[in-house]
């Protein structure tokens, strides 16, 4: 029997590449998985039972990346029923590494919150504790992977939705540099933001997956050729290594007091590792990041969510002329999260207003840029937490959606500056598992893996939840 619960994705290339168990084999016993544990959790919208044929392991996609002829609804009722006639540019590169899709992750509609409680097909639940939320918005795949439903996967990240839940449910996560990972075929959400990133068990496994999905693509501007190869990460030394640790991110103050002592015990293994480690400041992106980033996301969401109006594809409403039918289809079609985003976007772009407001806002987030930048001339990585918070329980912050953004309080910077960013899990909190993050300047995702591998091994953080060991 196939133990998925404590199977790595490179453990699982090994069983298939000895002819220990075939690819078909391995793809059922997740099937079986999902099928045992996933009623309880509902990490998927659509699981794939039959094999498609892939010759290597399975993955799980989160909701927002098309699948060919597979349902793809961004959590959303409006995309109900939609089966894209294409594949994303990421779907094609897992396939022809041989992968066979498991499914299609849970995900906040339009990949808008921290939670998945925003799902229009309903709530995730978070395998160390069903009471609690996995975080968002990609909740899902963070979902599937920690309880061992899939050996690894992809989410989208904006603004934390890989980060944050990897933190919040004990995996290793990446939002990679912004450009380094074709959007081709993402449904958007703010696209100067948005970034496809892999979800696993440990940071090699991150580091494989990563290296199949990035590069250049010609159906996505916005990409570039990564200057480096990705390398697999080994050894446990830090020597040479110069780690910044910013006070405004790394205060007491907003901070679950069992994240701040899990993210030090890390920070003083980091040193014990031989890694060099200093303070640093980053004031203005701390203090304006937040605000600057509710502009220029919902700006965009606003205009990507055009598209969405009942005549072309997904839900329609019934209606006697075409704008009563735009009206309808968006009203019954979006939830509340999405309708406030397109509010608020439309307005900080509407006449008069775009100056102050999303002119504004992408005149700090130069700052945010630059702020990092001198940073990154004294430091390799900089360290704090992922969330300030452990997995929190269902509606503690639904009703209030400003608590709710701070979920992403210190992941939000970094993708404002569209720099990579690893999630590691460093300990436990009241049994709920903590994220360090660590960032890194643009392409330094070898970096991150070198020191998130390091720390993995010398923290040794059990990753199977302790409700199912």
């Amino acid at each position: 029997m196939i133990d998925t619960l404590r199977l790595s994705a490179e453990q699982a290339t090994a069983l298939v590449a000895r002819g220990d168990v075939s690819a078909a084999e391995l793809h059922r016993a997740y099937i079986d998985a999902i099928a045992l544990r996933d009623p309880e959790l509902h990490a998927y919208l659509t699981v794939c039972e039959e094999h498609d044929g892939g010759t290597g392991i399975p993955i799980a996609l989160k909701d927002v990346i098309s699948t060919k002829g597979i349902r793809t609804t961004a959590g959303s009722k409006i995309l109900e029923g939609y089966r894209p006639v294409y594949d994303a540019t990421v779907t094609e590169r897992v396939r022809a590494a041989g992968m066979s899709l498991l499914g299609k992750t849970n995900t906040d509609e339009f990949a808008m919150g921290s939670s998945t409680e925003n799902s229009a097909y309903g709530p995730t639940r978070n395998p160390w504790d069903p009471s609690r939320v996995p975080g968002g918005s990609g909740g899902g795949s963070a979902a599937a992977v920690a309880a061992g439903l899939a050996p690894w996967a992809l989410g989208s990240d904006t603004g934390g939705s890989v980060k944050q839940p990897s933190a919040l449910c004990g995996n290793v996560g990446l939002r990679p540099t912004y450009g380094t990972v074709s959007r081709y075929g993402i449904i958007a959400f703010a696209s100067s933001l948005d970034q496809v990133g892999p979800v696993a068990r440990n940071v090699r496994d991150c580091a494989l997956l990563y290296s199949i999905i990035a590069g250049r693509d010609e159906r996505d501007s916005t990409t570039v050729d990564v200057p480096a190869a990705v390398s697999l990460p080994e050894g446990d030394s830090l020597k040479g290594l110069r780690i910044g640790v910013p006070r405004e991110m790394n205060s007491e103050e907003g901070v679950d007091p069992g994240v701040t002592a899990a993210v030090r015990t890390a920070i003083e293994q980091a040193r014990a590792l031989g890694a060099e480690v200093g303070e640093c400041s980053l004031p203005k992106s701390v203090e304006y990041g937040m605000a600057c980033y509710y502009l220029i996301a919902p700006a965009e969401a606003s205009s990507n969510l055009a598209r969405f109006d009942g005549v072309r594809y997904g839900f329609r409403a019934d209606a006697d002329d075409l704008t009563a039918l735009y009206g309808r289809t968006r009203d019954q079609g979006f939830g509340d999260e999405p309708k406030r985003r397109i509010m608020l976007g439309t307005y900080a772009l509407s006449a008069g207003y775009y100056d102050a407001y999303y002119g504004q806002a992408q005149k700090v987030r130069t700052l945010i840029r630059r702020e990092h930048a001198e940073v990154f001339q004294k430091f390799d990585l900089i360290v704090s937490p992922t969330s300030p918070t452990i997995a929190f329980r269902f509606g503690e912050k639904a009703a209030n959606p400003l608590a709710m953004y701070l979920s992403d309080i210190f992941t939000i910077p970094s993708c404002m500056a569209g720099l990579p960013g690893l999630s590691i899990p460093c300990g436990l909190s009241e049994g709920m598992p903590v994220g360090l993050q660590l960032i890194g300047p643009q392409f330094a995702e070898n970096t991150l893996f070198r020191a998130g591998h390091a720390l993995e091994q010398a923290l040794a953080f059990d990753v199977v939840p302790g409700r199912l060991r």
